[in-house]
């Protein structure tokens, strides 16, 4: 089983799981963070350390989120590994409580 980020991320962006993570299997794109499924090795660590609370266990995404466990394997392959904290987005205090934000994902 691996680790999927959901889109509470898409726009938050906070960088705060990447700190924690001891394989370096969170990869970077414009508005979103992504798990690579190959890499995870799960540890759990980043659950508890997204503000967002979009880190789920593969088996327990909502349903309403299961096209993410694809999409964080599809992306992984072409955005680049991410293995320092950044400072979020300006504005992604606003985004935070968000839903339905897919439509807003950057590839």
């Amino acid at each position: 089983m691996t680790y999927v980020v959901t889109e509470a991320c898409i726009k938050c962006k906070y960088t705060d799981c990447v700190d924690v993570c001891p394989v370096d299997c969170f990869h970077e794109g414009p508005n979103f963070l992504v798990i690579d499924p190959d890499e995870c090795i799960d540890c759990t660590l980043c659950v508890a350390e997204c503000p967002a609370e979009a880190i789920f266990a593969e088996d327990d995404v909502p349903a309403d989120q299961v096209k993410l466990v694809q999409i964080n394997a599809e992306l992984a392959k072409i955005w680049p590994v991410i293995t320092q904290r950044k400072e979020p987005p300006a504005d992604a205090d606003e985004w935070l409580k968000v839903p339905g934000k897919l439509s807003k994902l950057e590839r």
